[in-house]
């Protein structure tokens, strides 16, 4: 463990050692759904062997947090207390042992971690970012390349668009001797190919070789992020293919679906190399043709080897769109999503007057839950609203909510341009998750009552700490992401969505083929098999019992995507995070109607068929 400035102490923790975890969702083994899940996701390995157990995790994580904020005041000479730190401590470490708020699954793998306090790769805390194309420059085209893979190997999910074509950047043949770069075994080596592979071709018209031999190879532990070395085959496999892309396309522009198949590519590779997960969507102009065609696998069959990394998002400026055609598209795939970027620019929550705040804002991150600027990252804090009985005790969760994702801010990352937007932003993500399980047991009013009186409560949390800091207030600070894993811990509905069964279902969880759990699973008789997306994976079946009613296929499309427009109206002055389901057999003519009834009340929204929708 690092050599925190602030430690929790040690008599507060000893009383929690013994108490059992209030783990969500058991099956009809009697097992906890949201036990496994935290020790499959987001228990780490200690020095000794053993996997932390919830309370060393809760320890760590407040550590960490409040370390950050002491010593910013210390570095800052600003006023610190330790006794009124203690007792603010502790009261977060209660609530997120009893899961009322959890960091996100980034924030409970590497909060507190020398990664973060002793290697400063601050970055690997963030979930999300987005880079423009648009930022590429002609001296140095494949730097925002070399960028993506950098995030991308930290964790970081990454949004980007196709606007690097208007530089109208010509494709070259590389005509001029060779230079070789021997890889170093590091991140940053990794990305440095990236970038001088496409330079290769977009400047300097110089071939470029590389050597390997200082990759570590494959089976290695990776101590930092954890998991185990790939060996270099993932590396060698993008080289090979962007060389073969570009080699075909010599003479031409380098335009959208270049753009859109090299970050793929990357995109795979990062996967391939054994991180937890590469996430990235795609932004394409309302009227590129070809940019809509990108799934097209029979125009662009050699795609479908790549395709699949990205969501593809359409970038609709202005109100009028018509989404007949799309509206097939999706009927078919599921894809394109929509993002309105007029209205991220202009508003923060839809309830409230345009403020314009966020009129640099060029994007969203791959969960579309966050307006960012190029460049920019956002951290992510969750609320479970399912383990809060009342008002009062929701209102004072926020607090420590609030307070970690703003502790986040405090720290640079290793890039300077991205740390000017964040210190000018402080932007953050305060989500809250059981969002549909709570609308059905209390109803829809007492879902804005709570979403507006929380809204306000932050505001006034951000004012006052913000002072304290010393630092501006955030530019926006609420959001709805997904939730995914994190959800499953406490046994909330996940984010803004209804669960994939009602009381009784299915839950499908993946584990590697080397995780000792899974042969536990399999002596128990679960029902396991072959992931079909990925080597080396299984697939899990747990039998989950719940007090839902509903299932997402008992909800109409429209009551769907009304949920997520009172979650955008009441609470997230972000974007909130949905992906509307629909049955394609009696909902599939509402598709363009729905899209044109919300068009002004969400800042992104992505629909797809129930039969498409795969449990994460």
């Amino acid at each position: 463990m690092p050599d925190f400035s602030f430690r929790l102490l040690p008599d507060f923790i000893e009383k929690y050692k013994t108490v059992e975890p209030p783990f969500g969702f058991r099956d009809a083994g009697g097992n906890s759904l949201g036990e496994i899940t935290f020790i499959r996701t987001y228990s780490r390995v200690k020095d000794d062997g053993t996997k932390e157990k919830w309370w060393e995790v809760c320890e760590r994580v407040i550590n960490g947090m409040y370390s950050i904020q002491k010593d910013w005041a210390k570095n800052n000479k600003l006023p610190w207390n330790d006794n009124k730190a203690q007792a603010s401590a502790k009261e977060a470490f209660d609530r997120m042992f009893n899961l009322k708020w959890t960091p996100p699954g980034r924030g409970l793998w590497v909060t507190g971690t020398p990664l973060i306090h002793d290697r400063n790769i601050v970055a690997g805390l963030y979930n999300c970012s987005f880079i423009s194309t648009g930022d590429i420059d002609h001296r140095d085209p494949g730097a925002v390349f070399a960028w993506v893979m950098d995030a991308l190997m930290l964790g970081v999910g990454v949004g980007f668009d196709t606007r690097g074509e208007s530089k109208g950047i010509r494709i070259g043949q590389r005509d001029v001797p060779a230079v070789e770069y021997q890889i170093p075994d590091t991140r940053e080596g990794w990305a440095e190919s990236i970038r001088l592979l496409l330079n290769s071709f977009l400047r300097t018209n110089r071939e470029v070789t590389f050597d390997y031999s200082l990759i570590r190879p494959y089976g290695e532990p990776i101590k930092g992020f954890g998991g185990t070395a790939s060996g270099p085959g993932p590396l060698v496999k993008v080289h090979e293919q962007i060389t073969k892309i570009m080699e075909s396309r010599s003479g031409e522009v380098f335009d959208a679906r270049a753009i859109v198949d090299v970050v793929n590519l990357i995109g795979t590779c990062v996967v391939a190399g054994n991180v937890r997960r590469s996430a990235t969507i795609a932004l394409g102009g309302q009227d590129d043709a070809d940019f809509l065609e990108l799934k097209n696998y029979e125009k662009y069959p050699e795609r479908a080897e790549w395709g699949w990394m990205s969501n593809n998002t359409v970038v609709i400026d202005e109100p009028g769109y018509d989404y007949a055609d799309a509206a097939q598209r999706i009927a078919d795939n599921g894809e394109p999503g929509f993002l309105f970027l007029d209205t991220m620019q202009k508003y923060g929550r839809l309830k409230d007057a345009p403020d314009n705040k966020d009129w640099r804002v060029l994007g969203t991150n791959p969960c579309a839950e966050i307006s960012l600027e190029s460049r920019e990252l956002c951290n992510l804090v969750e609320i479970h609203l399912n383990r809060h009985e009342s008002l009062d005790d929701y209102l004072r969760t926020i607090k420590f909510a609030y307070l970690y994702a703003k502790s986040i801010t405090l720290l640079p990352t290793h890039w300077p341009e991205t740390n000017a937007v964040i210190q000018r932003n402080r932007r953050i993500g305060t989500s809250m998750t059981g969002i549909a399980g709570f609308v059905d047991k209390h109803g829809l009013p007492e879902f804005r009552t709570w979403a507006d009186n929380g809204y306000e409560e932050i505001q006034k949390y951000d004012k006052k700490y913000s002072e304290w800091l010393g630092i501006r207030e955030s530019i926006r600070t609420t959001t709805v992401k997904p939730s995914g894993s994190v959800s499953l811990l406490s046994g909330a509905t996940p984010g803004v969505h209804w669960p994939s069964g009602g009381k009784h279902y299915l839950r499908a969880i993946r584990f590697a083929n080397n995780d000792p759990m899974l042969t536990l699973f399999k002596m128990a008789w679960y029902k396991v098999e072959p992931d079909q997306y990925s080597d080396n994976t299984s697939v899990v079946y747990f039998p989950v019992k719940t007090d839902m009613e509903r299932s997402e296929k008992d909800v109409s499309i429209y009551e769907k995507i009304h949920l997520a427009a009172e979650a955008q109206n009441y609470w997230s002055d972000n974007s909130v995070s949905v992906t509307v389901t629909f049955d394609p057999e009696t909902e599939r003519e509402d598709i363009a109607r729905v899209l044109k009834m919300y068009e002004g009340d969400r800042k992104s929204t992505r629909l797809n068929s129930s039969h498409l929708v795969l449990s994460r």
